[in-house]
C-alpha cells in the first residue's frame, strides 16, 4: 500500500474510533459506487444519518491549510450526491429510522512525536 493510501486508512480508522467513542453508530465505511466513494457512513447519538468526510495529514506542513480547509464546495455536492445514491441503495439492505441527514467533515493530523489531532465539524456547508 503506498503512503497516501496508508495515512488515509489510518486517518478513518482513528475517525472511526473517534465516533464510536461518542456512541455512534457505524452503518457503513468507504461505500463506493460509479460517482465515487463515502468515508463514513453513520448515525448519530440524536438520530441523524450522517455522511463523514474524512481528511487526512501526517503534518500541518503537508498542506498550508488543516485538513478540514481541504473540503470544497465541489467536494461538498458530491458528498450531496453520494449520499443520496447511498439511501437508494441502503433502502434494501437497512431498515432506518432517522432524524434527519447531516454532512460532517472529519480532519486528522498524525503528529510524528504526539497523539493525532482530530478535528469534527458537525453541518459543512448545507
Amino acid at each position: 500500500m503506498d503512503r497516501r493510501k496508508e495515512t488515509g486508512s489510518l486517518g478513518e480508522q482513528l475517525a472511526v474510533e473517534h465516533l464510536e467513542a461518542k456512541g455512534w453508530e457505524i452503518l457503513d465505511r468507504n461505500w463506493r459506487c460509479p460517482a465515487g466513494e463515502l468515508d463514513i457512513i453513520a448515525r448519530d447519538t440524536a438520530g441523524y444519518l450522517v455522511f463523514c468526510e474524512v481528511k487526512t495529514r501526517r503534518r500541518y506542513r503537508e498542506l498550508p491549510v488543516p485538513p478540514l480547509e481541504a473540503i470544497t464546495v465541489k467536494k461538498l455536492y458530491k458528498l450531496q450526491e453520494l449520499g443520496m445514491r447511498w439511501l437508494r441503495a441502503a433502502r434494501r439492505q437497512y431498515h432506518l429510522s432517522i432524524r434527519g441527514v447531516r454532512y460532517d467533515g472529519i480532519g486528522v493530523v498524525l503528529g510524528e512525536h504526539s497523539e493525532p489531532v482530530i478535528q469534527h465539524q458537525r453541518g459543512l456547508g448545507f
